[in-house]
């Protein structure tokens, strides 16, 4: 195959000034074939391995399409997407490289950093913009940018965009977008929902795939080390080890979790380790502070999640440390993908738990690669064991050998006795319920005695509760309440008297209490016998009610809803 040079590829005279003054000379196989492709307005597909050089494939021509042209305020030429902070501003460090020689216009948009700057730039206008997808809409929301006069947009890193959620933004900012535009995407791995997004969104794309997608650099020496104890302090040491007895230059570990970082970082400063810490908790200005200083080499090692596993160009990194195995295998591609850049030589080596092993099975298929281990490999029952272990409580391992239980069960307050000369004291006794004289010496009752002596038939025999079981055999005798004898209620209108002795017989107009007959009553109507009704139908009736004369209902009407004596007064009559 023909090797080619930057100048066959059709860039201009500037552009090729500025990477010749940078010391380029061959472009790498993604460049050559990415580089002429874009030159012509066609929309790319860019499938490449991590470190090939896939940031110089699309800046390098679109700086030379740029270069006609002016910028309008709050309307950028060009949009170029980056999933980290550290990405895009490496995207941006690209630009200012090569673009010596142009004025070009360039602005970052991403979080961690004052807005008000960023809308300085914007209102300026801008030729080539370089955002985080949240950053981007945050400003949009704002109506501080117009995207309606974008003419290139560049995604980059998709697959790393689709693990940390991106997905959604990205087809948010592209319906955006004009449709007349020439779309650059570049991804390391193509899953199923990348492959989703690029039929959507790209126009007859040209694919430059130069090596086959999630495979690592030839340049790089991968080895795995088993850690017997999986617990977190073991692996430090292993870690400690082999940083002192491995010629490290300088090397970057990567943890799972953002709190494993920061605790290695203060492992490893105690033990008198040049380090420093890069995880997303971090305020902005120390994580490009932290960067810088390791570029600089005035930091050894950089403990690291992996905000730091993509797309950052360190150009000579000797060493990469895996603490942690990645839950995903193309993260462990992307990760030791930060050594052996650029055709230089660099060493991977992954410290493996008993509860990783099932990790190392899908590096292998995604790589091709066998694994090759230092020291002593992990035996057939380790491996068929691998993943059935249970983690408790804070990540730990829950086995007999390495893990302590919880402190606050049984098991913790028998194995977490302090030991003099390794013996352990004698567990503590627990006293016996003292009994009270009154209740050692009280005797059981004759009953319950006669109880326990009694044979299955009497007690089957026994009354019993409707819960089941047995009442008892001498209960309390129930005091005996006199019965309620039917008596007549006195009425509701007349006060309490002091019952007297009734008769045997009764007149039935007589009251149940005075021997005089009742008085008809002006309320309800009372039973009475035929001939009293016939008696009350004769009277005549009574007088009229003289008007000084009160009821005890009127007694309570409210004064202005009483009838009033006084004639009313009418307007206009005297």
């Amino acid at each position: 195959m023909e090797t080619k040079t930057f100048a066959d590829l059709g860039l201009s005279p500037k552009v090729q000034a500025a990477v010749t003054a940078a010391g380029y000379v061959n472009p790498t196989p993604i460049q050559a074939a990415a580089i002429p492709v874009v030159l012509t307005g066609r929309d790319v597909l860019g499938i490449a391995q991590t470190g090939t050089g896939k940031t110089a494939s699309f800046v390098l021509p679109m700086i030379a399409r740029l270069e006609s042209g002016r910028a309008r305020a709050r309307m950028p030429r060009s949009l170029i997407l980056a999933p980290t902070r550290e990405l895009a501003a490496q995207v941006a460090q690209s630009f200012e490289k090569y673009g010596v020689n142009h004025k070009l216009q360039l602005a970052l948009l991403i979080g961690g950093v004052s807005m008000d700057d960023q809308v300085k730039k914007l209102d300026r206008g801008v030729d080539v913009l370089i955002a985080t997808p949240g950053r981007l809409l945050d400003h949009f929301g704002r109506g501080r940018i117009m995207l309606m006069g974008v003419e290139i947009l560049v995604i980059d890193e998709a697959d790393r965009m689709l693990d940390m959620g991106f997905i959604p933004d990205i087809e948010k900012i592209c319906k955006l977008l004009p449709t007349r535009r020439q779309t650059l995407f570049f991804s390391a791995t193509m899953p199923a929902e990348i492959t989703r997004l690029v039929n959507q969104f790209l126009n007859d794309p040209v694919r430059i795939e130069v090596a086959k997608p999630a495979t690592t650099a030839a340049t790089i020496t991968q080895r795995f080390v088993y850690c017997a104890n999986g617990e977190d302090w073991a692996k430090r040491e292993v870690l400690r080890d082999l940083i002192r007895n491995g010629n490290v230059k300088n090397a970057i570990i990567f943890c799972n979790r953002k709190r494993d970082v920061a605790v290695l970082h203060k492992s490893l400063a105690k033990h008198g380790f040049n380090a420093g810490a890069l995880h997303g908790d971090m305020e902005q200005s120390a994580r490009t502070e932290t960067l810088d200083k390791f570029r600089n080499d005035e930091i050894m090692l950089l403990a690291a999640s992996d905000v730091a596993a993509r797309g950052l160009d360190i150009p000579d990194v000797s060493h990469i440390f895996n603490f942690d195995l990645p839950w995903a295998a193309d993260d462990y591609v992307h990760r030791i993908g930060r050594t052996g850049r650029a055709g230089r030589e660099g060493q991977s080596i992954s410290l493996v738990s008993p509860d990783d092993l099932k990790f190392v099975k899908d590096i292998e298929k995604v790589t091709g690669e066998t694994a090759v281990w230092l020291g002593d490999p992990p035996t057939e029952e380790d491996i068929a064991g691998a993943g059935k272990r249970r983690r408790g409580r804070g990540g730990r391992v829950a086995s007999d050998k390495f893990s302590k239980p919880h402190r606050g069960s049984r098991e913790a307050r028998h194995s977490d006795t302090p030991r003099v000369n390794g013996v352990a004291p004698a567990p503590r006794e627990v006293p016996a319920r003292r009994e009270t004289p009154a209740r050692r010496e009280a005797p059981l009752p004759e009953a319950a005695n006669a109880r326990d002596s009694a044979g299955p038939a009497q007690r089957a025999a026994e009354p019993r509760h409707r819960s089941g079981r047995p009442k008892p055999a001498e209960r309390r005798p129930e005091r005996e309440r006199p019965r309620r004898e039917e008596q007549p209620q006195p009425r509701f209108d007349e006060p309490r008297r002091a019952e007297p002795q009734r008769s045997a017989t009764r007149a039935p107009t007589s009251d149940a209490w005075t021997d005089e007959p009742r008085a008809p009553r002006r309320g309800r109507p009372t039973e009475r016998q035929p001939e009293a009704r016939d008696a009350a139908k004769d009277q005549k009736a009574p007088p009229p009610r003289k008007t000084n004369e009160r009821l005890g209902f009127e007694e309570n009407v409210p004064a202005f809803m009483r009838k009033s004596s006084r004639p009313l007064k009418v307007p206009g009559r005297g």
